[in-house]
């Protein structure tokens, strides 16, 4: 061939670093849960939100945090194995991400509000007292105070 055709290279992917935890070989759940600062060998990458479409974007923008193997896959706290454990991890990105982002920019991105069970509580908390004053009566009846 005269004119040979160029060889299409595969996009490069952006790593963005991790909006939550650097990666210095400590693991995100042993300091969070335990306030272990323990440096392991070996530290697992977590996208913190999972599925195809949300592994791509939690790697675009740094949702991901880097779990000991024990807190990644092998144990019953491990963040696969335990749903209140990932819960925290969302959370906590989700918190992060808007300190510095709307929560309908998250919206966009996730699809999905981590934090409305959190809100939900705290209006619950709001309801459940009733304004106004609280008469303090003693056990007698009397209302001398």
């Amino acid at each position: 061939m005269m004119y040979p055709k160029q060889r299409k290279r595969k996009k490069r992917k952006k790593h963005k670093p991790s909006i939550l935890h650097y990666k210095d070989g400590t693991c995100y759940l042993c300091v969070k849960l335990e306030g272990l600062y323990y440096e392991y060998p070996v530290v697992h990458e977590h996208h913190v939100y999972p599925g195809n479409p949300n592994r791509q974007i939690s790697e675009a923008n740094g949702f991901k945090v880097y779990l000991c193997p024990a807190h990644h896959e092998f144990s019953k706290a491990a963040v696969h194995e335990n749903h209140e454990n990932m819960r925290l991890i969302q959370k906590d990105c989700q918190r992060e991400y808007e300190r510095t982002h709307t929560r309908e920019e998250f919206m966009e991105l996730i699809g999905r509000n981590y934090l409305l069970d959190d809100e939900e509580e705290v209006e619950d908390a709001h309801e459940e007292t009733e304004p106004g004053f609280i008469l303090l009566v003693d056990e007698l009846g009397d209302e001398n105070l």
